[in-house]
């Protein structure tokens, strides 16, 4: 009974094996054959803004050193660090005696020339009338005459010194020059100070500058594309308004205005310095503080494609075109330099209506067929969010 079955056994095994084995290879052969997708955007010329970044440092409108014109020592500390003032609001005062006593003996030196201007006016009134009946000669007149002027000389030059002392005394009373924010207070009470020592700084910061350089190619593109006229201030007035980026990574909430450019390009550095003004209410932004700055650039028709649809070799930058055949074909391009980090605008290499390949670029090679899947080329470039409030 065991022998009979036994052929048949050693029959069914190895059918059974085969048969599997060729259903293994037909599953091997679809998945070799399967075409992958990947997403591909036509190209369509449109009209998108560039940014250029420039690292700019940033100071006040104002930002004046209070010095002390006297010589004295200070007596008083109206104000603290960091505070904000108003114009000719007293900031310190200085103990200098030794100038209110020259007021007082300039008072006192007034005082004796008006006595003699007043005596010399006298001699004149009693010469006069002689002179008129003949009792005595003119020369005795002129003579009083001159005296009374070299006294009221002497009267002015006492109240000249007077008004001097006065001046020296006022001196030790030290007011703000103009409205802004007190820097550090490096000197306290009872240290001796004078002409040469910095008490303070009183930065305006009503407005801020930010200053920063743009190389020499990059004026000639900006010169080009808002040239109004031979007038500078006119081409800078047509230009739109720049952006602040802080250095947190905030996004300043006032727009700003390019309004001054040097007139000679460095030489060194090949670049101009440029200034850019933004209005700071609140005081948010104190001078000495660092940012960049962001100046927009609108093109027309302009050929977008995003920067993870190209890759770079040796320096060039290429993409992997779609042929009608659904293969692809790697393609060198030239792009504009960008700093929004997101996409490039091609300049060369790229016609209105040919097809890229959006992603997946590393698994590419030249000839290979794909399954193309057209998708919205504004949904690859997704705005570079900024924070707009300030930490």
């Amino acid at each position: 009974m065991n022998q009979r079955i036994k052929p048949i056994t050693t029959f069914f095994i190895p059918a059974l094996l085969l048969f599997s084995a060729c259903g293994g290879n037909e599953d091997a052969n679809q998945a070799a054959t399967q075409v992958p997708d990947y997403p591909v955007i036509t190209i369509q010329p449109q009209t998108t803004t560039l940014h250029s970044n420039y690292p700019s440092t940033i100071e006040g409108q104002q930002n004046i050193e209070i010095r002390p014109k006297v010589e004295g020592f200070i007596e008083r500390i109206y104000v603290d660090e960091g505070a904000t003032v108003r114009e000719g609001q007293l900031l310190f005062k200085i103990n200098a005696p030794q100038y209110e006593q020259e007021v007082r003996t300039a008072k006192a030196a007034v005082q004796i020339a008006q006595a003699s201007v007043n005596s010399a006016q006298m001699e004149v009134n009693k010469v006069s009338p002689l002179v008129k009946k003949n009792i005595i000669s003119d020369y005795e007149l002129e003579s009083a005459q001159f005296n009374l002027e070299s006294q009221k000389a002497q009267l002015a030059q006492a109240q000249a010194t007077l008004a001097n002392a006065s001046t020296n005394v006022g001196y030790t009373q030290i007011t703000s020059p103009v409205s802004g924010v007190v820097g550090t207070l490096p000197y306290k009470i009872g240290s001796l100070v004078n002409s040469n020592t910095t008490l303070t700084t009183v930065s305006d910061i009503s407005n801020i500058y930010a200053y920063f350089s743009i190389n020499e190619k990059q004026v000639l593109e900006i010169s080009g594309k808002f040239n109004n006229g031979p007038s500078t201030k006119a081409s800078l007035a047509a230009m739109p308004p720049v952006s602040l980026i802080l250095a947190n990574g905030a996004k300043f909430p006032h727009p700003g205005e390019i309004e001054t450019t040097s007139g000679l390009i460095n030489t060194a550095t090949g670049s101009i310095s440029v200034r850019a003004t933004f209005p700071n209410p609140g005081n948010i932004i104190r001078s000495g503080s660092s940012g960049v700055v962001k100046i927009p650039l609108t093109i027309d028709s302009a050929i977008v494609v995003p920067q993870k649809a190209t890759y770079e070799i040796q320096g060039k930058k290429f993409v992997y075109v779609v042929e009608a055949d659904s293969t692809v074909t790697s393609k060198a391009i030239t792009v504009m330099d960008n700093d929004d980090g997101q996409f490039y605008i091609v300049t060369e290499g790229l016609t209105p209506g040919e097809k890229i390949v959006a992603e997946g670029l590393a698994t590419l090679r030249d000839g290979l067929t794909i399954n193309p899947t057209t998708v919205n080329t504004d949904s690859l470039l997704k705005p570079v969010a900024h924070k707009d409030t300030l930490r």
